[in-house]
């Protein structure tokens, strides 16, 4: 099958052109503003001087996240959903499965009895919102426990791997990487991957929109995530160094 097969024209394995900018809120311990193609996302990681009230006493952290769409995002208007008093079953799973992604790779015991919540912002959504928002979640919580380490509040190393995520599927009847929302809309297939840097699985969820993928699409799937994640890692790695 053609590359022209693809809407964007990108070869069956190839990501969006995707960038990391850290650094970009004034305010914040750690910052991340991520482009995965036309999908903009701002992760921001706060420290809070607390543990959640369930944790508390027990010597150890925890590591959050909270999720949301500007209304502009996307072609046409979105109501905010704090206008209806409580996020959608959508923004609650997305959530979740970053606070969980991000955890893995956390020593709760070595932050203390604190909480860091990370903030992500949709700016713009054209697909794999939720895969961008984990790789630039990493890299604002990362600069975040820099900004701990620096001063003295850690009791040792607290992370301990990278973790980045990235959409995959079955597109026209071809497996392809990372997922625009011309593609996520049509596909027969959609799943997204969620792994650490040494290549341990943290989450895949997947999903068939029209007939039953099998197994060996499906580790066709995360053949392909692998190697957008390793290079997902790659620019995580670049950008803390710089």
């Amino acid at each position: 099958m053609s590359i022209a097969t693809r809407p964007s024209k990108r070869a069956p394995d190839e990501l969006r052109n995707v960038t990391l900018e850290r650094a970009v809120a004034r305010y914040a311990e750690g910052s991340c503003l991520v482009r995965f193609g036309e999908t903009h996302v701002l992760c921001t990681a706060s420290l809070e001087e607390r543990a959640p009230p369930w944790l508390r006493g027990q010597g150890r952290g925890w590591v959050t996240a909270e999720y949301a769409m500007l209304p502009r995002a996307t072609l046409e208007r979105t109501r905010r959903e704090v206008t209806s008093g409580k996020p959608s079953g959508r923004t609650q799973e997305i959530q979740r499965l970053i606070g969980r992604s991000l955890r893995a790779v956390v020593d709760l015991q070595a932050i203390g009895e604190r909480q860091i919540v990370i903030d992500c912002d949709v700016l713009q959504a054209d697909g794999g919102t939720r895969t961008a928002a984990i790789t630039g979640a990493w890299v604002a919580l990362h600069d975040c426990l820099a900004w701990m380490q620096a001063r003295a509040m850690l009791s040792k190393k607290a992370l301990k791997d990278h973790v980045a995520a990235v959409s995959c599927g079955i597109y026209q009847g071809m497996p392809v990487l990372d997922l625009d929302y011309a593609e996520d809309s049509t596909a027969e297939t959609d799943a997204n991957f969620v792994l650490t840097g040494s290549g341990g699985i943290i989450e895949v969820q997947g999903t068939a929109e029209g007939a039953p993928f099998s197994e060996d699409e499906l580790l066709r799937l995360l053949t392909l995530a692998r190697n957008g994640i390793s290079q997902l890692v790659d620019l995580q790695k670049q950008a803390v160094a710089s």
